[in-house]
């Protein structure tokens, strides 16, 4: 599966959507970047952005919220927040 923008940041909302761990998007992230067929047109925001993804789980780089916003501007996804009652 060649990986865009679009596949990257459908992985990423998947995690902020609690879908899934960040265990599992830190071991796609590793793999992708190991294995993945990276679209040529988006090579370096992509690669940048999964690199990055790759290195959550260590306790020096963590993934904040921002870093996830900023991380979605540079997929070209816009981030709005709804908060409902629980």
């Amino acid at each position: 599966m060649t990986i865009d923008r679009r596949v990257v940041a459908a992985k990423l909302t998947a995690y902020l959507k609690h879908e899934i761990a960040l265990d599992e998007l830190v071991d796609w992230a590793e793999r992708a970047m190991m294995e993945g067929d990276f679209a040529e047109a988006d090579l370096t925001v992509v690669r940048d952005v999964v690199s990055r993804l790759g290195l959550a789980d260590v306790r020096a780089f963590g993934l904040l919220w921002e870093d996830c916003e900023e991380m979605l501007r540079q997929l070209g996804v816009a981030v709005r927040l709804r908060l409902v009652p629980a």
